[in-house]
């Protein structure tokens, strides 16, 4: 069962990530094939991105799945 309780703070560690890697939404939503509004909205915890999209978001972002929803980042 996936608990959704504190989806925008999750979610927010996908811009933390991005703003890292020094990449804009705009590469993120090409490289997925998605639009940079999504991008926006998973940033905000208005939406969240497809499980099928997080494998490649992981890579795209140099992290593992598990630091896109807020697990072992370590704090710079």
């Amino acid at each position: 069962m996936l608990i959704i309780e504190g989806k925008e703070e999750k979610m927010n560690n996908i811009k933390l990530l991005r703003e890292r890697c020094r990449i804009s939404q705009c590469a993120v939503a090409r490289e997925l094939g998605v639009s940079p509004q999504a991008v926006s909205k998973w940033e905000c915890g208005e939406s969240m991105p497809s499980s099928s999209l997080l494998p490649k978001l992981a890579n795209i972002l140099g992290c593992t799945i598990d630091e896109l929803f807020g697990r072992d980042i370590a704090a710079s």
